[in-house]
């Protein structure tokens, strides 16, 4: 009995701990929180047969995924056109389907560590591989990883070293190293967080970049345009006017941008509006970014788009143009349509039959700065961020639609994800949505100018362009996999070590 209710209680804690870790990011920030609650979930499963920490797993995981991703209730609630059960029901496969990741995790670490307590430090290298293996599995859902945790912390500036992927491994070996020292009395083990702490606080200085002497003024646009009204065909002319009205008496900024899809209307249909928007921005000398929907109709192909508006007259077809390659699952590209597009609402929203574009395109140029480009949900796929980041890119850019997760922690946590891939590439962000969160961001992932959330509003400041690559541009995952490497030492060293004794 007593076995029994310790188990019991053993599952609570996990799943409780599991969830309070949603504290731990954008908006609430407790960058702290992992640093405790790490190590005391490893001490749970520590003892635990490799059987019983997949399970352990699956009840942590499931506390950190249905806690960290409620926010998604919001959009299939309000848009889905489906029950409350249905809706429930959805999530917790969801849920379930997520927590495999930690579970198949902690089973193979548990399994490793009982054949010698050497490979106790294998843990971040198995983490790392199943993180990236949620990043791609069924086009991937990179969400919630816990090295955004350190946005704000004190491993942030680990990101242009070793990536976020990197810091999730300090955060496990960090834990590692905190249970290890106390549970065997060996307190040099505390080294490794601070090696770690000590490399974090120097990466500034470490890294190939360097800010350019000419400053660019940027203006962004937030047009607060409630997303029931957004795709109606009588609100595309009023939808460009609100947009229209909010910039042209800050029209003099080198680059404006506009969120995902703010003119409404397809761009082959679209160019008269689209002249005179490009007339205005070059009497003005500026170049205008706005979100589109493109549409081929030689292939009968609709593309989520972003174009530049910065001649004297516009032209359709033209290439200073980039169109979205990872599509959202559901929103932007239903899988088995026939079947699923009959049953609701939800498989069946505005503009979600899109194509994909290129996985690499050139950066968009605008009054002579380069852009890197990603929209929305690609701004969490740190891999293609990358890949689209030259040593001569100036800012990266990201634009997006929020709204269909209302006042939530959603938006923050897409805020968040955003900054950390400013502060992998040092490159100044500039954010761009319909309803917050809109801001523009330093090479260090630090806020310049933010704009109030549900408001139309714009913000605007004069920036540096960085130039130069980082070490993680550079060399990519190889940092976080040498980092995680490291803690298969023990076990190399030992195995070594038995081979010349029997020698």
């Amino acid at each position: 009995m007593k076995k029994r209710w310790g188990s019991k209680l053993n599952s609570l804690f996990l799943l409780l701990s599991g969830a309070s870790l949603t504290l731990a990011y954008s908006p609430f920030n407790w960058h702290w929180l992992p640093f405790i609650i790490l190590p005391l979930v490893l001490k749970v499963i520590w003892p635990m047969a490799p059987k019983r920490a997949f399970y352990a797993g699956l009840t942590f995981g499931f506390g950190w995924f249905s806690a960290g991703l409620s926010w998604i209730y919001v959009s299939i609630d309000q848009y889905g056109g489906l029950p409350i059960y249905a809706t429930l029901l959805i999530l917790l496969l969801l849920f379930l389907y997520l927590s495999l990741f930690p579970a198949l995790a902690f089973g193979l670490w548990q399994k490793l560590s009982h054949r010698s307590i050497q490979w106790r430090f294998s843990l971040p290298l198995i983490w790392l591989g199943f993180e990236l293996l949620r990043g791609w599995l069924f086009t991937g859902f990179p969400w919630l990883s816990l090295g955004y945790t350190q946005t704000d912390g004190v491993f942030a500036n680990l990101a242009p070293l070793v990536g976020e992927s990197g810091i999730t491994v300090a955060l496990w070996l960090t834990a590692l190293s905190i249970l290890m020292a106390v549970k065997y009395h060996r307190p040099l083990l505390l080294i490794v967080p601070l090696v770690l702490l000590t490399v974090s606080n120097l990466s500034y200085k470490l890294q190939p970049t360097w800010r350019s002497t000419e400053l660019t003024s940027v203006l962004l646009v937030q047009g607060n345009i409630q997303q029931s009204l957004k795709w109606q065909a009588e609100q595309q002319w009023p939808n460009i006017l609100r947009y229209l009205d909010l910039t042209r008496p800050k029209f003099n900024h080198d680059i404006v941008i506009w969120p995902e899809s703010a003119v409404t209307a397809l761009e082959p249909y679209a160019q008269d509006v689209l002249n005179t928007m490009e007339q205005s921005a070059s009497v003005n000398d500026s170049a205008l970014i706005t979100g589109i929907i493109d549409y081929d109709r030689l292939n009968d192909a609709f593309y989520n788009s972003v174009i530049v508006l910065d001649d004297d007259t516009y032209q359709y077809g033209g290439e200073n143009r980039y169109q979205k390659h990872h599509l959202l699952p559901i929103g932007e590209f239903v899988p088995f349509e026939d079947i699923l597009r009959p049953i609701a609402p939800l498989f069946n929203l505005p503009m979600s039959s899109f194509s994909r574009g290129g996985y690499q395109q050139p950066n968009l140029e605008a009054n002579n700065r380069k852009l890197s480009m990603a929209i929305c949900y690609e701004i969490a796929f740190p891999q293609q961020v990358r890949d689209n980041t030259f040593e001569d890119t100036d800012f990266l850019v990201t634009i997006s639609n929020d709204t269909w997760f209302g006042d939530s922690h959603g938006p923050w946590q897409h805020m968040q994800i955003s900054r950390m891939r400013a502060l992998e590439l040092q490159r100044p962000l500039l954010r761009a949505t319909n309803n917050g969160v809109t801001a523009i961001v330093d090479e260090f992932g630090q806020f310049i100018e933010k704009a109030p959330q549900f408001k139309a509003a714009t913000v605007s400041a004069e920036l540096y362009p960085v130039n130069g690559d980082t070490w993680y541009k550079r060399f990519g995952l190889w940092g976080a996999f040498i980092l995680a490497l490291l803690g298969l030492l023990p076990a190399g060293l030992t195995k070594a070590r038995n081979k010349r004794s029997q020698a």
